[in-house]
């Protein structure tokens, strides 16, 4: 059996803060001086998000921020990734840690270190929060337009979607398209096609974090199928926030073999628990995906991520040969 460590692979789908370690967590709230969070036991997102934000509120000075950052990507890279695109809501730090500006100038210059320390490459996701005024994500996506040749990669689009559908964030997507920014929001994981279709239509997606509810329509299946853009799941996320009963029900298998590309990925580790080696290692064991099917699937996250187009060459080579070995 092939190690699925040493399959190159690129993580596109993981919040920042949700990647933090659990003993990070514990440390992070002691400096602050705030209770530790929970980080299991919630079975909605509602009480997901509430965590998440706890989790963002121990992060209280710029050396904790830098640490978080260094670690995901540490995290990543020993599970075999060779490119990383964390995201982030900037605003949830501008009361601790100051201007927004300021906060990814923390992130960037903590992310090229880790990135030189761990051979992988790091491409950072602004992201936009859907539950508020548009103008926010407007204001969001300039400033990542800003950075386009500094080190921010894409745009996206996160939050419960229940209520909040993509259309009114047009504007702020093709300001961010126009920077040469991908698009890559949330769309089909808490709202069903409908979600998905919107990001197509309104706001370019270059690839949907999650967008696994496409399932439940044929004809918008068929539409991914035919077209570049990729999915990025998070099986266990999924199962945790109840958007599927069990693993068992997943839709992943039924999306790659109608010929959708999907990447692989962890969403939130310090909530759900796996990183990015146990989600490949799950599907493989309780879905039954092959060795074929998961270099596929790496070759889809390598082929919609950010990454300039050496690292991406090289990586499709390291795909080869493992498959070949």
């Amino acid at each position: 059996m092939r190690d699925l460590r040493a399959l190159p692979k690129a993580h596109l789908h993981i919040h920042l803060e949700g990647a933090m370690r659990p003993a990070t967590l514990r440390e992070t709230a002691a400096e602050a001086g705030v209770e530790v969070p929970p980080i299991r036991g919630f079975g909605n997102f509602s009480a997901f998000s509430g965590m998440y934000v706890a989790a963002c509120h121990t992060l209280t000075s710029p050396d904790a921020l830098a640490r978080l950052t260094r670690e995901v990507i540490e995290d990543s890279a020993r599970d075999g990734a060779v490119w990383i695109e964390p995201a982030i809501y900037l605003p949830h730090h501008n009361a601790l840690l100051g201007p927004s500006e300021e906060v990814l100038d923390i992130i960037l210059g903590a992310a090229a270190d880790a990135a030189g320390a761990n051979d992988i490459g790091v491409g950072v996701i602004v992201a936009a929060d859907r539950t508020l005024d548009p103008a926010d994500s407007v204001e969001q996506a300039l400033l990542a337009a800003k950075y386009a040749d500094r080190g921010v990669v894409g745009f996206g689009l996160a939050n419960d979607e229940e209520g909040h559908p993509p259309e009114p964030f047009a504007e702020a997507f093709a300001i961010a398209r126009e920077a040469g920014l991908l698009s890559v929001p949330h769309a089909g994981e808490l709202a069903g096609p409908a979600s998905v279709r919107g990001a197509l239509d309104a706001l370019g997606a270059n690839r949907v974090q999650h967008g696994v509810r496409a399932v439940e329509d044929p004809e918008l299946v068929r539409r991914l199928a035919d077209s570049p853009v990729c999915l990025d799941v998070c099986p266990t996320s999924n199962v945790l926030l109840s958007v599927v009963p069990d693993i068992a029900a997943h839709p992943l298998p039924a999306l790659l073999e109608a010929g959708v590309r999907c990447s692989l990925n962890a969403d939130d580790p310090l909530l759900f628990g796996p990183n990015l080696l146990e989600e490949y290692e799950l599907v493989r064991t309780s879905m039954g995906l092959d060795d074929a099917m998961l270099a596929r699937v790496a070759t889809c996250s390598i082929d919609g991520s950010g990454a300039p187009e050496e690292v991406k060459r090289k990586a499709r080579a390291g795909i080869a040969a493992w498959l070949a070995s």
